[in-house]
């Protein structure tokens, strides 16, 4: 079927009544067994080799479990970037789940802080933004040497709200523990990360560490980061965290000169360097998360959500070969960019797919590409010359270089054929976003 063809079927199942949908699940319940690594792929490995293994998972279709580069080349459809380095990397249409292109899709690989997309989309749901927590000295406790942090400080208190920002943000792996202890602790949230993943059909991922600290046996795959990132994507909280450039932190509480106990909070920045810039890289158009990670055993690794001329498209990209500051962030818009010019033109080599518990009776995993896929929220255009940072993105417009806000449609919903998952035809991307003013 053509692409043109799968798209007239999806916009003949609009769904009017938003009503009759809402009551549809998207999340199954968790348990706290944590599932064994897929069989589909090899055992999992904290330091894998630098050659893909032969056999990987079909998940999603057929090619997405060969080795190598992944495209439906022809007529009108623009020539893949030549410069990516990265081991493993993947290019999808955020809405309609179409694979566009995927390089070692499924590649069992260390995920780095990637992982945090996992634990929100597990976790973020269970407490409310305003509940606040005194943080214990055991909150901290078994946190990796190393690790990026927030500057959580034991027996202050803070809001969930605030301890979000500190995921999202700063990737703290001390916020992500404080997380884990309110959720009754580091096992059971790991047990129940791994959970999500096999409802997810994410089935290349196995969690030890909810904060993507390297652990021996801790593996994702640059699919399965696309399908967390989708996920979470859905979850307004989750869009507004990781669209978020700069916040204020609570600092430790101190006297000030007349003796007066005051708590000064500091800034924090997102470390996601398309949304927020840097000195040789600007932001991308229209980018609105999601996650970025890197260490020893993972190098770098993010998953971007970008959104052109309505639009949304979701690239993950892993451990990149060419030692460059900022490589990772590189390489990912040179594959939106590729990915925004091909979408439309381009066949999919496959797609993601729905959540076991949306993808009808069958338990099995979908491996044909016959299963439909779907996310809902998200936000890109090609990246622009400023050197300054800015505070918030948006999406690239026309052809005269004139930013336009996102177009949102709300509550247009569409149910897709592969059974009860649901997306927005135009992603509720936050305010943020959709406030930028425009520029040249």
């Amino acid at each position: 079927m053509s692409a043109p063809q799968k798209k007239t079927i999806g916009r003949s199942l609009l769904v009017t009544s938003a009503a009759v949908l809402s009551s549809l699940a998207l999340t199954a319940p968790v348990a706290l067994a944590a599932p064994s690594p897929s069989p589909t792929g090899p055992s999992p490995s904290a330091s894998p080799s630098v050659t893909p293994p032969a056999k990987m998972s079909t998940v999603g279709g057929a090619r997405l479990g060969l080795a190598g580069t992944q495209v439906n080349l022809a007529n009108g459809v623009p020539v893949l970037p030549k410069d990516i380095t990265a081991r493993s990397w993947i290019v999808t249409d955020a809405e309609s789940g179409d694979v566009l292109a995927a390089h070692n899709a499924h590649w069992r690989l260390p995920p780095a802080s990637t992982m945090k997309m996992l634990f929100a989309d597990t976790v973020l749901p269970k407490f409310p933004k305003t509940e606040k927590h005194k943080v214990l000295p055991s909150d901290l406790a078994g946190i990796g040497a190393g690790s990026s942090m927030v500057g959580i400080k034991e027996n202050e208190t803070y809001t969930v709200h605030d301890l979000w920002l500190g995921v999202f943000l700063r990737s703290g792996n001390d916020a992500v523990h404080v997380l884990s202890a309110m959720n009754k602790g580091v096992a059971k949230t790991v047990a129940e990360m791994n959970e999500h993943a096999e409802e997810l059909q994410a089935l290349d991922t196995h969690v030890v560490s909810p904060d993507g600290y390297d652990a021996p046996g801790q593996v994702s795959s640059a699919y399965d980061l696309t399908l967390f990132a989708r996920s979470g994507l859905q979850k307004k909280d989750f869009r507004e965290y990781c669209s978020t450039v700069t916040a204020e932190f609570p600092g430790a509480t101190t006297k000030n000169k007349k003796g007066k106990t005051v708590r000064n909070p500091f800034e924090i920045r997102n470390t996601n360097r398309l949304l927020s810039g840097d000195y040789d890289i600007s932001q991308y158009q229209g980018i609105a998360g999601v996650k970025n990670g890197n260490t020893t055993n993972a190098g770098a690794t993010f998953t971007g959500v970008a959104e052109r001329n309505g639009r949304v498209l979701l690239v993950t990209v892993m451990n990149p070969s060419k030692e460059e500051h900022n490589e990772v962030y590189k390489e990912t818009a040179k594959l939106f960019d590729w990915g925004f010019k091909a979408a439309g033109k381009v066949e999919p080599v496959g797609e993601l797919v729905p959540p076991k518990g949306a993808a009808g009776s069958s338990a099995q995993p979908a491996a044909s590409g016959q299963a439909g896929g779907a996310g809902d929220s998200g936000g890109s255009d090609g990246s622009g010359a400023s050197a300054k940072p800015v505070t918030s993105a948006a999406a690239g417009g026309g052809s005269g270089g004139v930013w336009t806000a996102l177009g949102i449609t709300g509550g247009l919903l569409v149910l897709l054929a592969a059974g009860g998952f649901l997306v927005n035809r135009r992603w509720p991307l936050p305010d943020l976003v959709r406030r930028r003013s425009s520029r040249p």
